[in-house]
This record gives structure tokens, C-alpha cells and sequence, in this order.
């Protein structure tokens, strides 16, 4: 069991907060419990899904590229492996990001379940995952599958802009920021990613089709996969999870 915040760290936080964190963590007691996978190509639609589904469900959103890096800043075991792993320019073992993930599930913003996006890759990180899940007593309870034609990705990605702080995301076609550049929460600058463009979006889908269907295959033995019709509106697709989850 997680040891209570000394005290004074709780003198110093402001009552509009806690109370703001007490009415929250009162609308989500009732809240069921949901572990969630996110598998879809880039561009599909999960970035703009994902705080909708967060905060609906009241669910830790497990990214396992920031996880690593948080894990390695924060100097844990696993963090310190990780890192040495990295230093050689070797990919981070399986097991280590699995048993990054199990530390994850255990905080208690992930009371509720989690949202796995970016994770597993392969049919081995799902097996591994399922394994570590049936070891706390739990399993994978949906696997969202945002299905979408290659051919609509691409104007997609291209206009894409992320706020690198939340993961919120905006395109310039679809979903405008209020402010040209600049997140509607905080103001702060958008960025353009790097490998959002047409040339890397074809190597980075055809590497995804080639490892993903398995696992989408491996879901489907278990019943749990739902496919959603990435191609409609944001709100066209929430609702299909929506139903999904219910």
C-alpha cells in the first residue's frame, strides 16, 4: 500500500486543487475498470481519442516511449537498464519495458486501468504483456483497432501539430488550434514531429502492417478486439468507442 503525502506537502497545495482532486477521484469510485489497448497506424486518430478515453474512463494513458524516458530520468532499477541498454544503442529488451509497464499499473492514477498505447508491437510483447497480467489477476479487457486506408493518412500526418507537454493534437485541416501555432490550454508553441512526413509515413506504415496484424490476430483469438472506422470524425469515432466500452 502507497504511503500518504507527508503532511506539509499537503499544506502547500492549493484547496482549489485539492478539492478539484477530490471531486474527481469521487466521479471516478464508480467509474468500472478498464484496461485498454490502442493499435493503429500513425496518423489514425488515437492521439486525439486518447484524453477523451483518459478522462471518460478516469485510466492512466501508458505511452511507453515517455515511460522509458521518465523511468531513466527518474534513475529506477529498471530505468538504470534501460539506459544502459540505450548507451550501447541496443533496443530496450522486452521484458524491461513489460516490467517498466508493471511498475506503471501499479500507481494509483492507474487505479481504474490504463489506455497502452505505442505497445505491444509484436505477438511476444502481447504475450509478454498477457502474462504479466494474469500474474495481478487481470487481462486485456479491449483492444481498439483504428482501421483506416493508407491513402488518408498522408494529408493526415503531414498537417499534423502535437503540444509536446500533453500530447494534445491538432491539424491544420481537421482540428485548428484557436491560435495559429499555439495550444488552446496553455498557450504554448506546437511542434511539427520530425518523421511527419510522406516519405517516412510509407516506411513507418508498411513496418506497422507487417508487425501489427499479428497482434491485432493474437486479440482476436481472445474476442476482445473491436475495429473502429478511423476514417469519420473525431466524435463519430468516440462514439463507436464509446459503445465499444460500455
Amino acid at each position: 500500500m502507497a504511503s500518504a503525502a507527508p503532511a506539509a506537502d499537503l499544506a502547500d497545495v492549493a484547496t482549489t486543487d485539492l478539492m478539484s482532486e477530490l471531486l474527481h477521484r469521487m466521479k471516478c469510485a464508480s467509474k468500472p475498470d478498464k484496461r485498454v489497448i490502442l493499435v493503429g497506424p500513425p496518423g489514425c486518430g488515437k492521439g486525439t481519442q486518447s484524453p477523451i478515453l483518459k478522462d471518460e474512463y478516469c485510466l492512466c494513458h501508458l505511452a511507453t516511449g515517455d515511460m522509458l524516458r521518465a523511468a531513466v530520468t527518474a534513475k529506477t532499477p529498471l530505468g538504470l537498464k534501460a539506459k544502459e541498454a540505450m548507451d550501447k544503442g541496443e533496443l530496450v529488451s522486452d521484458d524491461l519495458v513489460v516490467g517498466i509497464i508493471n511498475e506503471a499499473v501499479k500507481k494509483p492514477s492507474c487505479q481504474k486501468g490504463f489506455i497502452l498505447d505505442g505497445f505491444p508491437r509484436t505477438v511476444v510483447q502481447a504475450e509478454k504483456l498477457d502474462a504479466m497480467l494474469a500474474n495481478q489477476g487481470t487481462k486485456v479487457d479491449k483492444v481498439l483497432n483504428f482501421e483506416i486506408a493508407d491513402s488518408i493518412l498522408e494529408e493526415r500526418i503531414t498537417g499534423r501539430w502535437i503540444h509536446p507537454a500533453s500530447g494534445r493534437s491538432y491539424h491544420n485541416k481537421f482540428a485548428p488550434p484557436k491560435v495559429p501555432g499555439l495550444d488552446d490550454i496553455t498557450g504554448e508553441p506546437l511542434i511539427q514531429r520530425k518523421d511527419d512526413n510522406a516519405d517516412v509515413l510509407k516506411s513507418r506504415l508498411e513496418a506497422f502492417h507487417k508487425q501489427t496484424k499479428p497482434v491485432v490476430d493474437h486479440y482476436k483469438e481472445r474476442g476482445v478486439v473491436v475495429g473502429l472506422h478511423a476514417e469519420k470524425s473525431p466524435q463519430e469515432v468516440s462514439a463507436e468507442i464509446k459503445n465499444a466500452l460500455s
